[in-house]
């Protein structure tokens, strides 16, 4: 099997199964990669360890600080306690959730979709606010005011204020 088919199932099983944590296994929240494939998780009752991420997932799945994971515990190792199965993302965690298998402990934002909708407009009819988006913190917003004055012969109507140098 060649790295692109393996990389396309791997992702495909990653982003499209639904799993349920069995009576061994439990979802935990991950704080941070500590490398050589290993990533410190805590769990809904505080505990903090290590987990290490399989061989199939490497190079092919990223995972970050706050993602959720169902992992599995191991047997032999004193610092690493656990290895990953699979990696939730939203879909995968509102399943959960209504299989009333979510721990308690971990209480979530409202969760958007791994691949949100680029239309303004919902199934339903409704439109999305702009709230909904992304706003860079990195630059200045910017307000646009426009002006009544029907005598100025200026092209342009709006003039762009910096928020920040006010």
């Amino acid at each position: 099997m060649s790295k692109t088919t393996k990389r396309k199932h791997v992702t495909k099983e990653v982003l499209d199964g639904y799993v349920l944590p069995a009576e061994n296994q439990k979802i935990v929240k991950l704080l941070g990669g500590k490398g050589n494939n290993l990533h410190e998780v805590e769990t809904a009752e505080g505990e903090k360890y290590l987990v290490s991420m399989p061989t199939k997932f490497r190079k092919n799945v990223w995972i970050k600080r706050g993602d959720y994971v169902l992992i599995q515990p191991i047997q032999e190792g004193e610092k690493v306690k656990a290895e990953i199965l699979a990696i939730l993302y939203g879909s995968q965690i509102k399943y959960i959730q209504s299989q009333e298998k979510w721990p308690k402990e971990f209480v979530l934002p409202a969760i958007t979709d791994v691949n949100p909708d680029i239309s303004t407009v919902d199934t339903d009819g409704s439109s999305k606010s702009d709230d909904d988006l992304f706003v860079n913190t990195n630059r200045p917003q910017c307000i646009y005011e426009s002006t009544d004055d029907s005598d100025s012969d200026d092209s342009s109507s709006a003039q762009p204020k910096d928020k920040d140098y006010e």
